[in-house]
C-alpha cells in the first residue's frame, strides 16, 4: 500500500436481473465518480472489430485460461456461450492498495465467487418494482423474441431468489431515487473502518491507541 493513500479502495459489486436498469445506474455512478479502477478481463473468445489485446480484453487460448484458473489466478470467472471470461485477482488487489475503488457489473454467480476472495466488498442487488413492470420493460424494447424474454424472466426469478446474499437492496422504480440510494451506499462504503488508513493513523499516532 502506498504511504500517500488515505484509504484503501473498496470493491463495489452490482447485480440485477436483465431489464432492471443496472447499466443506466452504473453509468450515472461512473459519470459522477470517474476515478474507478478498471481491470481488463481475460477471455477465450476471438477479438471483434477493432478490439485490441490488453485494451478491451486479454485474449488468451482456452488452455492458458484453464491453467490460470487452476492456479487460482481469477477472483471470478464464468463460461458464456462457450467462451470463458475471468478477472485476474492481482490487478484488482493492486488497485485497491492504491486507493482506487473497483466496480463489478456481474451476475450472481460471479458475485459469490468475488465474496470468497474480497469478503469485505459492498454487494448491491437491484430489483424491478414488480414482475409486471419487468415484463413491460423487456417487451417494450422491441428487440427480444418471446423465447428470449421468457428466458430472461426465468433467469430473473433465479437471481431474485438469491437476493438475500447481498448487503443492500435497491428498487429501481424511480431512477433518480434509485441513483440516490446507490450513491449513498457507495459513499458510505468508503467510510468503513477497514478502509480508512488515515483514521487508523490518527488513532494510533495522536491517541496512542492500538486496535
Amino acid at each position: 500500500m502506498s504511504e500517500n493513500v488515505s484509504r484503501l479502495g473498496q470493491i463495489i459489486v452490482v447485480c440485477a436481473p436483465s431489464g432492471t436498469g443496472k447499466s443506466t445506474l452504473i453509468s450515472k455512478l461512473r459519470e459522477e465518480f470517474p476515478n474507478f479502477g478498471f481491470s481488463v478481463s481475460y477471455t477465450t473468445r476471438k477479438p471483434r472489430g477493432d478490439e485490441q489485446n490488453g485494451r478491451e480484453y486479454h485474449f488468451v487460448s482456452r488452455d492458458t485460461f484453464v491453467a490460470m484458473r487452476s492456479q487460482g489466478e481469477f477472483c471470478e470467472w464464468a463460461e458464456v456461450h462457450g467462451n470463458l471470461y475471468g478477472t485476474a485477482t492481482q490487478p484488482v488487489v493492486n488497485m485497491l492498495d492504491q486507493g482506487k475503488d473497483v466496480l463489478f457489473d456481474i451476475d450472481v454467480q460471479g458475485a459469490k465467487q468475488l465474496k470468497k476472495t474480497f469478503y469485505k466488498g459492498t454487494f448491491i442487488f437491484l430489483l424491478p418494482p414488480s414482475k409486471e413492470e419487468l415484463i413491460r420493460r423487456l417487451t417494450s424494447r422491441g428487440t427480444d423474441s418471446e423465447e428470449s424474454i421468457s428466458k430472461r424472466l426465468a433467469n430473473a426469478e433465479g437471481e431474485i431468489a438469491e437476493a438475500g446474499f447481498f448487503d443492500y437492496w435497491i428498487i429501481n422504480d424511480d431512477l433518480d431515487k434509485a441513483y440516490e440510494e446507490l450513491r449513498a451506499v457507495f459513499v458510505a462504503g468508503a467510510c468503513k473502518p477497514e478502509l480508512r488508513t488515515d483514521v487508523e493513523q490518527i488513532i494510533k499516532k495522536d491517541w496512542g491507541i492500538d486496535g
